[in-house]
């Protein structure tokens, strides 16, 4: 990957303690699997950032590599990786996402 991508995806993760790179935006995801991510995000009330990587492809590349995951959406909070779809819906349906906002000290409803 350039350096310039990865300054790129290093700047997105930097500026929001929870960010989260998708297809589409929150209003209008573009796969069902970011819309997922999007429904827990919002259900939890937790404030976050994204990335449409379907505005810019080195991006949409990039991150599976930064990340060394294949596929989207990824969410990163505070700087380290989570996960994608079914991590995070995994780790909600079992409350273990709620208690990983708070140890990071991230509010949520």
């Amino acid at each position: 990957m350039e350096n310039s991508v990865r300054e790129k995806i290093e700047n997105l993760i930097n500026e929001s303690e929870v960010m989260l790179f998708m297809k589409g935006t929150p209003d209008m995801p573009q796969c069902g699997f970011s819309a997922a991510v999007i429904g827990v995000l919002n259900h939890l009330g937790v404030n976050y950032n994204t990335s449409n990587v379907l505005q810019d492809q080195e991006i949409r590349e990039g991150i599976k590599e930064f990340s060394d995951w294949p596929t989207i959406p990824q969410l990163y909070v505070k700087k380290e990786f989570v996960g994608g779809c079914d991590i995070i819906r995994e780790m909600h349906e079992n409350g273990e996402l709620s208690g990983f906002f708070a140890e990071k000290n991230i509010e949520t409803n």
